[in-house]
């Protein structure tokens, strides 16, 4: 049908999920994957989601998110839930960043997450007896967690193809044709495709694709990012593992089971942008980051802030891996949801700041609402209630930041 062509550029979590949402909405859809489906971030997450945000309107956004992967599991064709929904546990050892956090909570649940806690004290450690005497409280989520990305990708491109849409992998965008503002088609290894909107799902390489299409410049860098696993050992048994929330250190580091005998780690650390990195950079472990890499090295500095505020954990026996992957960080660590303003067939989703995996529901439905309209929108409905946009504006000044970037 004319006027119902979309092109989603980049097949991992958030071009899969837009492709699905405009599919179902009736747009013949073609997604465009340079390498393979999930090649980028979203097989390098850590894959936490959760709605304890800083933000109103991401609260309200994310919400929606978890209700969307506990429904999603009935498209995946073995069953498999996509969301593990172990919580999530933000620990405080210092009096005023925990009244920062009771505020927090306080709007968390004006924007209806009735089911967040500030847990004082000893509420903590009767809940979590492995916490440290030196924390003075935690805010914990129990339908917060962690998501299997490679469920959400791979189900979701099965999806948008059973919907008759087509997924096309080593595609990459190499070229545009243009008639003046708006984008007529783009130019790939496999042929040319005509549109009458094109979605720049990229993320990381949102600033080299906008080179390509003659976009806006928006103010996305890629940061190098790592995990490392670490193997449990001492007074911690396998089940209490298992069934601890994501946990989110004092010093901002964090950690989750990966399994009942290996830990997650990882947090944030400054990287100076990448902007012109290659796939196999992503995988690129620099020797200060390597678990491998000596006691001066990070993973060894995340290790010990952890087991500050979780003692057994500085009883595990030891570091068995790294991993490494790019956030696309943006000055306000809040998304661009938009049209681009150069190219007026452009929809901007880009800059999740390390919140890709989980923004992917919500970023479909803003992609879906926006598709419609033609245009940007004030607000998008989400279950009856309006969830306004301007925090994830093109355009936008930064002075709300993002409080709670891990």
């Amino acid at each position: 049908m004319s006027g119902r062509r979309a092109v989603c550029i980049g097949g991992g979590i958030t071009g899969v999920l837009a492709a699905r949402e405009l599919a179902l909405a009736g747009w013949d859809v073609v997604v465009l994957e340079g390498r393979h489906v999930g090649a980028g971030s979203s097989s390098r997450t850590a894959a936490g989601i959760r709605q304890q945000f800083s933000t109103p309107e991401t609260v309200r956004g994310m919400r929606y998110s978890v209700d969307f992967y506990q429904r999603f599991t009935a498209e995946v064709e073995d069953g498999t839930c996509p969301i593990v929904q172990s919580g999530y546990l933000f620990l405080y050892d210092a009096e005023d960043s925990w009244a920062s956090a009771l505020r927090r909570v306080e709007m968390q649940r004006s924007c209806g997450l009735s089911e967040v806690e500030a847990l004082a004290g000893d509420d903590l450690r009767r809940r979590f007896p492995w916490c440290a005497d030196t924390l003075v409280g935690g805010t914990f989520c129990p339908t917060d967690g962690f998501l299997l990305p490679h469920v959400v990708y791979q189900e979701g491109a099965k999806r948008v193809t059973a919907l008759g849409g087509r997924v096309l992998q080593n595609a990459p965008v190499t070229s545009a044709a243009f008639a003046g503002d708006r984008i007529v088609a783009v130019d790939t290894p496999k042929g040319s495709f005509e549109a009458d909107l094109f979605l720049d799902c990229t993320n990381a390489w949102t600033r080299r694709l906008a080179r390509v299409l003659g976009a806006e410049d928006l103010e996305v860098d890629p940061l190098k990012r790592y995990l490392w696993f670490l193997a449990r050992d001492g007074s911690m048994d396998a089940e209490t593992l298992s069934r601890m929330p994501l946990c989110i250190v004092p010093s901002g580091m964090y950690c989750r089971p990966e399994n009942a005998d290996t830990l997650l780690m990882g947090g944030s650390h400054a990287t100076p942008p990448e902007p012109d990195f290659a796939y196999d950079d992503q995988d690129r472990i620099e020797p200060h980051y390597a678990h491998d890499g000596g006691v001066d090295a990070h993973p060894w500095t995340c290790w010990a802030e952890i087991a500050e505020a979780i003692p057994a954990v500085g009883e595990f026996g030891g570091m068995t891996a790294t991993t490494a992957g790019y956030y696309a960080t943006t000055p306000d660590h809040n998304p661009f949801l938009g049209y681009d303003r150069q190219r007026t067939n452009l929809l901007r989703l880009v800059g999740f700041s390390g919140h890709g995996a989980m923004f992917g529901p919500f970023t479909a439905l803003v992609a879906r609402a926006l598709a419609e309209a033609g245009q940007d929108l004030p607000s998008v409905e989400v279950d009856g209630a309006a969830v306004p946009l301007d925090a994830f504006r093109i355009g936008r000044a930064f002075d709300h930041a993002e409080a709670l970037v891990l």
